[in-house]
This record gives structure tokens, C-alpha cells and sequence, in this order.
């Protein structure tokens, strides 16, 4: 009996995996097939990617988006950790709400969040383009960078920088010297997550995005509309590749700096 519900638990977490990532890899193997028809296999080739490196709208999208995310993540990722020591010097009520307030954007639908931005910026008289989706993307990355570098903080010793206060170094050297690098992973980690979630948005930047502008999002959506073509599954495997990594490093980077200071 715990044979066949062993086996019955692999084949449940088989069609998982198999649901999740199958039309995934039905995309990636198209990217490489010759043929323009999905019906048929016309042997392995790397041309729909060559062509996208050669089209220049979509290297522009590439550089606005990889722009975008870089920028909002950064800056996300210096008012997310403010917040955090601001509110890890708040009462627990406080901050409880605080706390709250701050998950919001998370729990809220993207395409709410997107149209109140979108009637934030009109009622502003904010011109569309540039800078209302470097606005938009900072507004819902801020959440993620609390979401890592909050518990990171409350784990650090307070003793560690009265100490340091003792010895003679000004709050702000104590706090450059000792409680930074100790936030650091839980900054890094904010900052590849809220790039990550900049580089996969598409809701929000469609509302708030003005015309002559686009993402790699936004523009492979122009794209399909007009009919699907062998470049756009070229570009799908490219983003889809890069989540991975990202995601990847934004969970191996806390487990290595936990490694290292229990060696320590």
C-alpha cells in the first residue's frame, strides 16, 4: 500500500510538471524549428533568432525594458530598505499596519493597479511614456524589496551597532559599516526580484505606457496581434530563460550568504 501511494504521488507531481512546463518547451522547440508552420518538424536552425537580433523595434523594446527594470529595481530597492529601518524602529501596531499597507500592491489585481496609475497620471497631467512606466514599475516593485529585506533586518543584532556607536563611529559610518553589509543579501535578493517582475510586466506598462514606446512585453503583444511569427518564439524562449536565471540567483544568493556566515 505506501508502494502505490508513493507511485500515486509521483504520477500527481509528473502531470504537474508536465501541465506547467509542457507548452513551454513546445515554445522553445519551436524557436529552433525551420519551418514557419507549427505542424511540422523542418529541422534545427538558429535564423528566427538571427532575425531578431536584427530587428531593430525589437532591440529597442530590449533596451527600454532592460533600462526600465534596471532603474526601477534600483531605486525600489534603496526606498524598500528605508522603509524597512523605519519601520523596524515603529511600534508593532504600527508597523503591523504599515506592513499591511505595503502588501497591498501585491494582493491587488495588476490590471487595478494599472488603471489607477493610469488615472493617477491624467488627473497629474503627466505625459505618457518614459517615465510614467519608471514611475508605475518603482510603485509595485517597493512591496517585493520590504517582502526580502525586512526579515533580513529583523534577524540582525542591535548589539552589533551600539557597539560600533561605542567605539566611536557616527551612525551613519556604523550604519555603512556594519548594518548594510549584514541587509545586503536581503537587498540583492529584493533588487533581481524586483527586476525580474519589472522584466515580465505587461498589465501595468500597457496602461500607463504612451504611444512610440514599448517593452518587449507590450511589443510582442503588438506583434501577435498582427499573426504569430518564428521571431516572437525566439523571443519568448530569450525572457523566459532570463526569468529563470534571475529567479534562480534570487534564491541561491540568501542560502550562499547563510553558508558563509554560519562558517564563519
Amino acid at each position: 500500500m505506501p508502494k502505490t501511494a508513493d507511485f500515486t504521488k509521483k504520477i500527481y507531481v509528473a502531470l504537474i510538471f508536465i501541465f506547467l512546463y509542457a507548452p513551454i518547451a513546445t515554445l522553445i522547440v519551436l524557436s529552433f524549428n525551420a519551418s514557419k508552420t507549427r505542424a511540422k518538424w523542418g529541422g534545427f536552425t538558429m535564423q528566427w533568432y538571427v532575425s531578431l537580433m536584427q530587428d531593430e523595434t525589437i532591440l529597442d523594446a530590449l533596451g527600454t525594458t532592460l533600462l526600465i527594470a534596471l532603474l526601477s529595481a534600483f531605486i525600489a530597492a534603496i526606498i524598500g530598505t528605508v522603509a524597512c529601518i523605519a519601520m523596524s524602529g515603529m511600534k508593532k501596531k504600527t508597523r503591523a499596519v504599515f506592513m499591511g499597507v505595503t502588501n497591498i500592491p501585491m494582493l491587488n489585481a495588476d490590471i487595478v493597479t494599472g488603471i489607477s496609475l493610469m488615472l493617477l497620471f491624467i488627473s497629474l497631467g503627466l505625459r505618457f511614456g518614459f517615465g510614467t512606466i519608471l514611475l508605475s514599475h518603482i510603485t509595485f516593485n517597493i512591496p517585493y524589496v520590504i517582502l526580502s529585506v525586512y526579515p533580513r533586518m529583523k534577524q540582525l543584532n542591535p548589539s552589533v551597532y551600539e557597539a560600533a556607536l561605542d567605539l566611536g563611529a557616527s551612525p551613519l559610518t556604523a550604519f555603512f559599516r556594519v548594518t548594510l553589509p549584514d541587509l545586503m543579501p536581503g537587498i540583492l535578493s529584493g533588487f533581481l526580484m524586483a527586476f525580474t517582475m519589472s522584466l515580465d510586466d505587461f498589465i501595468i506598462t500597457h496602461f500607463t505606457k504612451g504611444s512610440g514606446i514599448n517593452t518587449l512585453s507590450t511589443k510582442i503583444y503588438t506583434e501577435l496581434r498582427k499573426g504569430i511569427k518564428p521571431e516572437m518564439y525566439a523571443l519568448s524562449t530569450i525572457i523566459f530563460v532570463t526569468v529563470l536565471v534571475l529567479l534562480i540567483l534570487v534564491n541561491i544568493t540568501p542560502d550562499k550568504a547563510s553558508k558563509e556566515k554560519k562558517n564563519l
